[in-house]
């Protein structure tokens, strides 16, 4: 229940209408419902007027607040009036000031799989969405585009009957697969021919005719520009760098689906972009062995924001996906709206793609693998490194999204990039490695009278144990970082304890009684779907930290991954309280 003063002495807006109902409960109700419903959800209240500031005031209330209430629950569950009920019992109620009684109606936003909303018996006549404090009918194109993203099964795994396989283009095919095996260099995938290799991606599909043709996915993803957009006629796709209107738009470089002078196809696309994209991305000195990595962080994050870009696009919609690169930023939008509300994408471990087979057919090459855990790792790790808010929202009166990552000038922090980087020895490719799987090198043996009962908790990669040999005693003080003090053969140190601020004590029956690890512990038991980020922002510890105690936690026996890496859940092995 929202308490009175944050709905009234407020103006109208996209998620606030008022509504006087002095005549009665008001037709123009469910014109308002609609467009809630269909955006992002908002407040009605019935009782109330705009004063001479414009802001919501009640003058008279409801002559029969109770009675209003009533007829609400009476109309919203007549298929006549409206076309779902989506309201909860508790966010319809009766506030009262002064005597004066008001009735407010909560609207979630409804899930895609009941859009549209509409008034009346028609979609067609009867849709609406939020734009501003204003309620405007749906176009058809709209309504269509709400229609689609209502199916349940992926509607880009159909396949184009009157499309055949000459529409594919074979150079693009050859760059796919050479980045499938460097990706997969085992995979059995990798001896099929061409036309078996496009069926198991699900880039073609029997049709109706018996024929094998592409689906819409294999098409946007291979095929000749000329050839999408018999199917797509809008699909436009558009990369910007350094735009600027000096009379008539200028740009240092820009690529086009449409210029017939490539594929125009998505997979080009993506390779073409990135690489201007990440071209003057910084890269801090990091050694894997002998060997540099430069692929940064940043570059994992760019192809996580094209790859996401690409997969929820609305290909039937308009304007096309534009990405622009630029002295103060970068963005990327796409025609389409958020099929989950922001907020549930931003606090992550949710994902609705709109086009399911795509995102399949790039997470088969390591893109669209989660790279910050989705869109709330993007902005996570921005954050971070950049130390400037990234911006997501949606349009509604284009129904177009927007990512931005804004650098404002500045440079990277490269100490902060360095703690996104994977350790050298995690088996997962999971950048962000919410759900790591990892084996941790024990410095030093069992058998060592020094370090008999000692478990080592350090890292391959520090820097004191980059051969692996012990440099210092291992729990006379560890430090948070990985680092260790002391020297292993001072003698005063052959007592060794395991009482320290991550690790705490280890108890005979293998449970841990301390601070750090028995926090993710008991996190876990609470929510078992916890990631690594949100592990971070509630131990206010850096992702390094983080993974390397979820995967000594792992390898202690203590927790484990229970299902596939990224819808499964985290498991407490021993479930004793360690509080």
């Amino acid at each position: 229940m929202l308490p009175l003063t944050s709905i009234l002495s407020q103006p109208e807006s996209s998620h606030l209408e008022g509504k006087s109902a002095k005549g009665g409960f008001p037709d123009s109700f469910w014109e308002s419902y609609s467009a809630f419903a269909n955006s992002d959800g908002g407040v009605i209240i019935l009782g109330v007027e705009e004063d001479s500031n414009g802001k919501l005031c009640i003058k008279d209330g409801l002559k029969d607040a109770p009675k209003m209430k009533e007829t609400f629950w009476k109309l919203v569950n007549n298929r006549q009036k409206i076309s779902h009920n989506i309201v909860l019992e508790k966010c319809v109620y009766i506030l009262e000031s002064d005597g004066k009684q008001i009735l407010v109606v909560e609207i979630p936003r409804a899930e895609r799989t009941v859009r549209p909303v509409y008034k009346g018996n028609d979609p067609r006549n009867g849709t609406y969405k939020r734009f501003g404090t204003g309620d405007h009918l749906c176009t058809a194109e709209e309504v269509g585009a709400m229609l689609r993203d209502s199916s349940i099964s992926p509607l880009d795994a159909v396949a184009v009957e009157d499309i055949n396989l000459t529409a594919l283009n074979m150079e693009t095919v050859r760059g796919y697969r050479q980045m499938f095996k460097l990706t997969n260099p085992s995979h059995l995938w990798n001896t099929l021919d061409d036309e078996i290799f496009l069926r198991r991606i699900r880039a073609t599909g029997a049709a109706q005719d018996g024929q094998y043709h592409p689906t819409e996915a294999g098409l946007l993803m291979f095929g000749y520009e000329y050839e999408i957009t018999r199917r797509f006629p809008q699909y436009f796709l558009d990369y910007q760098e350094d735009r600027k209107v000096v009379g008539v738009a200028q740009w240092k470089d820009r690529i086009v689906s449409s210029s017939g002078d490539w594929s125009g196809n998505l997979f080009d696309f993506a390779m073409k972009i990135l690489t201007k994209l990440q071209s003057d991305l910084k890269i801090p000195f990091v050694v894997k062995g002998f060997q540099r990595i430069d692929d940064t962080p940043l570059h994992r994050l760019m192809r996580e924001a094209v790859t996401n870009c690409l997969v929820h696009a609305d290909y039937y919609g308009r304007q096309g996906i534009v990405v622009s690169k630029n002295s103060d930023g970068f963005i990327f939008a796409n025609p389409g709206g958020m099929r989950i509300p922001t907020s549930e994408a931003l606090a992550g471990g949710v994902s609705d793609p709109r086009n399911a087979t795509l995102l399949k057919m790039f997470s088969f090459i390591r893109f669209g693998e989660r790279a910050g855990s989705g869109l709330n790792g993007i902005v996570y790790v921005w954050e971070k490194v950049f130390h400037t808010a990234p911006e997501i929202f949606v349009k509604h009166e284009y129904d177009r999204t927007f990512l931005k990552l804004p650098t404002l000038g500045k440079e990277p922090d490269m100490e902060a990039m360095t703690e996104f980087y994977p350790d050298e020895e995690e088996e997962t490719n999971d950048p962000v490695n919410e759900n790591v799987t990892a084996n941790v090198r024990v410095n030093g043996t069992v058998n060592d009278p020094i370090n008999e009962n000692v478990t080592a908790n350090v890292t391959a990669n520090d820097p004191i144990n980059e051969n692996g040999t012990l440099n210092g005693t291992i729990n006379d003080h560890l430090n948070e970082d990985g680092t260790i003090n002391g020297t292993l053969n001072d003698p005063t140190n052959r007592n060794v304890t395991k009482n320290d601020p991550i690790n705490g004590t280890l108890n005979e029956d293998g449970t841990i009684n301390g601070t750090l690890k028995s926090q993710i512990m008991d996190i876990i038991r609470d929510n078992p779907n916890v990631n690594a980020i949100q592990l971070t922002k509630s131990l206010n510890k850096s992702l390094r930290q983080i993974r390397r105690f979820l995967a000594e936690l792992q390898a202690s026996g203590s927790i484990r991954r229970v299902g596939a890496k990224k819808n499964g859940h985290w498991e407490v092995i021993n479930n004793q309280s360690n509080k």
